[in-house]
């Protein structure tokens, strides 16, 4: 960490312990209680981001705003939830600020649909993300539609995600049956790490193997695979990634929610902030990732100031 990055969160840090031994000594014992309670109004400057870890867009991006958010002197909280169902209503209940990185209007577009009044969208960071079906480089399929009839070259399987994941949801309801691939493939649900295992070990044997993808994500250029085409158009078009807030926020955080507004990443600053934060760094040093990146990236910093 950088000197100065480090005194403007030794900064804050006192700041807020100030505020704290302030309230402690002024009021009651059970006012002190509700003053630092998430959400309970009078200055509080806690932030909760929810992500489904796995999703590492998610995971990268909460990690940049923590860093970003704690050295204006807020005190940031990551909830790490294993599915996309249960984060879209912690958001819209107020359990939960803000996802991050959310795919609203074609992964997600059930869930903005079902909680919409409940959430705030605070603007897009990043355009052209995209859903898609991906098998190794070696492999002779162009398209999705070359999966017909060659269910025996793959177990009858494509490997999928989280059974949560809009992008099973898209799979099971629009691609399978739009191509008839629901006549003789099967989509294994699992999870984005086994998946990613399963991928691993087909590529390192040179076996066939098709699985759900997307991009951004740094799977895409980490393993030796490449996108089929899809003619038909099932996988939807390609969307935004999102900051989506419970309703209320950006009036409750105004400052918090015009930065997040204000943050846009091209694929390069994408993909090496990705990249930093789960291969270079990886679990645990994700802090030291984002200060890396910053440092390669200040103009990113200043942009969020508007």
């Amino acid at each position: 960490m950088n000197s100065k990055r480090a005194l403007r969160r030794a900064v804050a840090t006192a700041s807020l312990l100030t505020l704290g031994a302030t309230a402690a000594a002024c009021g009651s014992d059970d006012a002190s209680d509700d003053d630092t309670t998430a959400g309970s109004g009078g200055g509080d400057k806690t932030i909760n981001l929810g992500i489904i870890p796995s999703w590492t867009d998610g995971l990268s991006t909460a990690h940049l705003w923590k860093n970003v958010l704690e050295d204006e002197g807020y005190e940031v909280e990551i909830t790490e939830i294993s599915e996309a169902a249960p984060l879209y209503t912690g958001v819209a209940n107020g359990d939960i600020d803000v996802y991050p990185s959310a795919w609203p209007q074609v992964t997600h577009e059930a869930y903005m649909e079902q909680f919409g009044e409940d959430l705030e969208d605070l603007g897009a960071y990043y355009e052209g993300a995209k859903l898609t079906f991906a098998v190794p480089e070696y492999s002779d399929l162009t398209s999705i539609a070359d999966l017909k009839g060659k269910a025996g070259e793959y177990d009858g399987e494509i490997i999928g995600i989280e059974p949560g994941a809009g992008l099973t949801k898209v799979t099971k309801e629009s691609v399978m049956p739009t191509y008839g691939l629901d006549e003789e493939f099967e989509l294994v649900e699992s999870s984005t790490t086994a998946m990613l295992a399963e991928l691993r070990k087909a590529t390192d044997a040179e076996e066939p193997i098709v699985v759900t993808l997307w991009k951004p994500f740094w799977a895409n250029s980490e393993f030796p695979v490449k996108d089929l085409e899809d003619p038909e158009g099932a996988l939807g078009e390609a969307e935004t990634l999102n900051a989506i807030a419970t309703a209320g926020f950006s009036e409750e955080h105004p400052e918090v929610a015009e930065m997040m507004g204000n943050l846009t990443l091209d694929d390069d600053q994408y993909g090496s902030l990705e990249n930093l934060v789960v291969n270079e760094y990886g679990e645990g040093r994700e802090d030291e990732a984002v200060e890396a990146w910053l440092e390669e990236n200040p103009d990113v910093l200043e942009a969020l100031q508007g």
